[in-house]
């Protein structure tokens, strides 16, 4: 499945709603040209209430509806639209991310349709899966980490 449709609607509807978001996860480091998959769509905001409005303004963009968090400790809102496979996750911490500026410093845009996203780098992201040190984060770290190595040698000039 190429996702790129769900990209252009989430990156116009980041726009619409004046979102400011960074992709992270599996996503992002697919982006980076990890040979890894989701099926959702994370992204870290700030921790603001404008960044809450702008959460709902983003889910009626896309005919979806906000999920709250599901206990006291998660901060986490998700947006899903079920009919379209669209599940969009907002987390303002990110577990082995200092600060969303330093974040979004690092980040690089990606144009999709009349949006843009912000993606983050494989250098944070593969921070932030070795800090979170779940079964599913640590069968991603060494592709991502391989990556990483590759996209820095060309970066180099090295064959």
């Amino acid at each position: 499945m190429n996702a790129e449709s769900l990209l252009t609607r989430i990156a116009e509807a980041l726009a619409e709603a004046r979102l400011e978001a960074v992709l992270i996860g599996n996503a992002a480091a697919a982006l980076n040209g990890a040979p890894v998959t989701t099926l959702d769509f994370d992204f870290m905001v700030r921790n603001t209430q404008q960044a809450l409005d702008r959460i709902r303004k983003f889910a009626r963009a896309l005919d979806a509806e906000v999920v709250p968090p599901r206990t006291d400790v998660s901060r986490v809102y998700s947006v899903v639209n079920e009919r379209d496979g669209l599940f969009v996750d907002f987390l303002d911490t990110v577990t082995g991310v200092s600060s969303f500026a330093s974040l979004r410093s690092r980040a690089v845009a990606v144009q999709f349709g009349r949006g843009t996203l912000r993606v983050a780098s494989l250098p944070d992201i593969l921070a932030s899966k070795r800090a979170a040190d779940r079964p599913k984060d640590r069968a991603v770290i060494e592709l991502i980490a391989l990556t990483m190595r590759e996209a820095e040698a060309r970066e180099a000039g090295e064959p």
